[in-house]
């Protein structure tokens, strides 16, 4: 892995880690208002228990990107950050919301693609007919 890639890497992961981190903590508090808060939650459609799950899933997830090892555990991670914000995108799409209230879980999206893309190879699952 080159220096630019591994650069690349770790600052997508930090900057992921730090927006599920902080978004998981406003849904596992149930803040009323702010980007993925109870006000939020039920202007999408979605029960207000749904921000108990997700901050707990956000929260392990972060904590499996983070840790060394179980690259198998890493995808999933990955995978579950990718359907939470594509999932995201598109309520907020469903209900007519702007640009700005879409952007949030755009940009982290981005940001898990670009995690996912540039991680190292040890974070990597390994097929075996490789």
């Amino acid at each position: 892995m080159t220096k630019r890639n591994k650069i690349i890497y770790w600052i997508a992961t930090i900057w992921l880690a730090l927006g599920m981190l902080s978004t998981g903590v406003v849904q596992l508090f149930r803040a009323k208002a702010g980007q993925g808060g109870v006000d939020s939650i039920i202007h999408l459609g979605y029960p207000v228990y749904f921000l108990t799950i997700m901050g707990i899933w956000k929260f392990l997830g972060v904590l499996t990107v983070l840790i060394p090892k179980f690259p198998l555990l890493k995808e999933w991670a990955y995978a579950g950050f990718f359907f939470a914000m594509t999932g995201a995108i598109f309520s907020h799409i469903a209900t007519g919301d702007s640009v700005i209230e879409i952007f949030p879980s755009l940009l982290l999206l981005i940001l898990t693609i670009v995690s996912w893309y540039f991680r190292p190879a040890d974070r990597k699952v390994i097929l075996a007919n490789q």
